[in-house]
């Protein structure tokens, strides 16, 4: 056994004692509220399906028309030009986000990881939530500016930062945050962001993966639920949650825009999204500006699970959203809780550090539009059967 072998599986031998270790499992039916896993029905708690998009009739029919335009993009956009279809939808995303330009990634983390990498230069700052996304965070570790991570929601730790940055003769400050945590299923603070930015003359740039599809009158995002939009000088957002494809877009004024098709490289390096993608995500848009009865259902249901969580006693933290933590706190206690559900037919995936601080390992419950109530009420039977059977203390 060579050097690399056995260092990888010392490491991988670590993950497993610490409760930590991953594994791919193959499923069916992933885009429904229940899915096969192992030859078993469970009720999927598990997807970022919010508004049950994935599956509708017209993206597989919209997938057959642009599969006429060919298998793949071919190159990158700068090299053979963009499928005309691509710059209509960018058009449309810009009108969709009441912005003047747009521009489609192949992912939420390619985006944002490119973006501010490009954006941000030595000699920067940039201000980031403790709990912002993994791609915020290796994006700004790309872009070699100051960081100031501020802690999660906390304005009076931001505002002194600023005031540190200020100090420093720091003139260029970008502020960015998610817009719907992803791990807590809380909404950012965004009318004092908003007075910070304008206080110390900052940027603010917002991640709407959670949020898109799901708020604003039309499902543009939480910005727009809050009447923030004019006000945000980068918005960002995926395809792949609730509008049920892939891909995701920046979008904001023309200079930005064309800053960005200039200097980011993932963006310059990659090739362009194939038309399938293009003609689903155009089809998507249009599903998710017409979804307004999934957003009420969904907006329901979230509120009512959760609510009867908390009667029940259990720790959901601060959540708002679609996304509904059950914080146990030890990692061992929350996997097994997590299989206990699984033999009670619910897939619920435990969340362990590092992708959450260390004593606030969790179960996440991600709701769909198309859970019906009686699925909801299974699941919650079956946490509180769980918890009482396995002696599960939960963390409050």
């Amino acid at each position: 056994m060579n050097l690399w072998e056995e260092t990888l599986r010392e490491q991988l031998a670590r993950l497993e004692r610490e409760g930590r270790l991953r594994s791919l499992v193959p499923v069916s039916r992933a885009v429904d509220p229940v899915l096969e896993r192992d030859g078993r029905s469970l009720i999927n708690l598990s997807s970022n399906n919010y508004l049950g998009l994935a599956n509708h009739p017209e993206l597989m029919e919209a997938a057959q028309k642009g599969a006429r335009r060919g298998a793949g993009a071919t190159a990158s956009r700068l090299i053979v030009g963009h499928d005309e279809e691509t710059e209509r939808l960018e058009q449309e995303i810009a009108a969709f986000k009441e912005t003047e330009a747009a521009l489609v990634f192949g992912s939420g983390y390619t985006a944002n990881m490119g973006v501010l990498s490009a954006l941000l230069q030595r000699g920067d700052a940039v201000f980031s939530d403790k709990w912002n996304h993994a791609s915020i965070i290796d994006g700004i570790r790309l872009s070699r500016a100051t960081l100031f991570r501020y802690r999660h929601q906390d304005m009076d730790h931001l505002e002194a930062q600023l005031r540190q940055a200020e100090k420093k003769g720091i003139r260029r400050k970008l502020i960015v945050t998610d817009t719907v945590f992803s791990m807590d299923g809380d909404v950012a603070c965004l009318h004092d962001l908003v007075a910070l930015k304008e206080r110390y003359d900052a940027a603010l740039m917002v991640d709407e993966a959670h949020g898109g599809g799901v708020f604003g009158p039309y499902g543009e995002g939480v910005t727009h639920h809050m009447g923030l939009a004019g006000k945000v000088d980068l918005h960002m957002g995926t395809f792949s949650k609730a509008f049920g494809v892939v891909g995701a877009y920046v979008a904001g004024s023309r200079t930005w825009i064309s800053y960005l098709v200039n200097t980011c490289r993932p963006f310059i390096y990659t090739t362009a999204l194939p038309p399938v993608v293009i003609e689903m995500i155009r089809t998507s848009l249009r599903l998710v500006r017409e979804a307004g009865d999934r957003r009420t259902a969904l907006h329901r249901k979230a509120t009512r699970f959760r609510n009867r969580l908390k009667a029940l006693g259990f720790n959901v933290g601060p959540s708002e959203t679609q996304i509904v933590p059950l914080i146990v706190g030890d990692v061992h206690a929350t996997v097994k809780l997590s299989q206990s559900l699984m033999e009670s037919g619910v897939l619920a995936v435990p969340i362990r550090p590092p992708t959450v601080p260390e004593g606030t390992a969790r179960l996440r419950f991600s709701l769909m539009a198309t859970h019906t109530d009686e699925h909801l009420e299974t699941v919650i039977d079956a946490i509180e059967r769980a918890a009482r059977t396995e002696g599960v203390t939960i963390h409050d």
